[in-house]
């Protein structure tokens, strides 16, 4: 039995809507539902009343459901404890940062912290990459130190402001790209010429990136004019999947610009849409525990942090 089941269900039994919870957990909706099963087939009984909208639980779902929470706050409280054992784990700073920054925007941003900060090189760091919502996930639990993460303000993280602080690290730009032709020109571009269809490259549902893609396209549109012609031909949550589809000329892929630093000075990838177009800003933002709040008190966590909050006053 996964525990990721018994936290799809108590979500499902939240929201009492598939597609919500779905969307939540960033995972596609087939796949939440077969998630949904497979725990029914682990305990033997149907959990959820598929008949009635909003969903709701059955009586045996209704019994799990109490269970289930206790489980999974039973788990919590033992991996805290041991944590809390990992005296080693002092001098290590966790960070949670979901996949595309742990790509495209981390390694360099170390390098150049590193620059700034020499102390920082003395220093042991640990990243663990996830989707957005697992990420906001373990720094709530207390199983990191430091969430990295983007913000835009269509879609803001839902952090209490007064148990979290938050520093701005930089700005990150999304842009349809495309490989480039023999002469230099994108294979596929926006706007769509008439009667004409682009194969787009799309993120899963429920993806960070994908729901700005969609704010993208929606900003785009004018009123009483047809939608864009992007036929999904392909689709994944991870930006580095959909830019290694783009470099083989499978289609038009929305990317950070963080990620396609290379393979636009090698131009094997080039800008698919006019300059201020088909775009959006998007700030790259670092959270913590309030130090009152901090369930371990790491003098790296603190010296780090105090470092960022100079570098953004100078």
């Amino acid at each position: 039995m996964d525990t990721r089941w018994l936290e799809d269900f108590v979500s499902l039994a939240e929201t009492r809507s598939f597609s919500r919870s779905a969307q939540l957990r960033h995972i596609t909706q087939p796949a939440f539902s077969r998630r949904i099963q497979a725990l029914e087939a682990w305990a033997g009984a149907d959990l959820v009343d598929r008949s009635s909208y909003p969903t709701r639980l059955t009586p045996a779902g209704q019994t799990f459901h109490a269970q289930a929470l206790e489980l999974l706050a039973a788990l919590q409280a033992t991996r805290n404890l041991l944590r809390g054992h990992r005296a080693a784990g002092q001098d290590m700073i966790d960070f949670a940062v979901p996949h595309t920054l742990a790509f495209a925007f981390f390694p360099h941003w170390i390098m150049e912290l590193k620059r700034g900060m020499p102390d920082f090189g003395e220093m042991k760091s640990r990243l663990t990459a996830m989707n957005v919502h697992d990420a906001v996930l373990q720094l709530a639990e207390g199983s990191c130190d430091l969430l990295i993460a983007y913000h835009h303000p269509a879609l803001p993280l839902q952090l209490n402001p007064e148990r979290y602080e938050m520093l701005t690290l930089g700005q990150e730009s999304l842009r349809a790209y495309a490989m480039a032709g023999p002469e230099g020109r994108p294979l596929f571009r926006l706007p769509v010429a008439e009667a004409g269809r682009v194969p787009f490259l799309a993120y899963s549902p429920g993806a960070y990136l994908g729901q700005m893609v969609d704010l993208i396209i929606r900003q785009a549109s004018r009123p009483g004019e047809p939608p864009l012609a992007l036929e999904a031909i392909y689709e994944t949550d991870m930006a580095e999947g959909l830019k290694a589809m783009a470099l083989e000329g499978h289609g038009l892929a929305f990317l950070p610009a963080s990620s396609v630093r290379r393979e636009l000075k090698t131009r094997k990838l080039v800008t698919a849409a006019p300059a201020g177009s088909f775009e959006l800003s998007m700030e790259v933002r670092i959270y913590r525990d309030r130090p009152e709040f901090a369930r371990h008190q790491k003098p790296g966590v603190q010296a780090l942090w105090e470092h960022l909050q100079r570098d953004r006053q100078a």
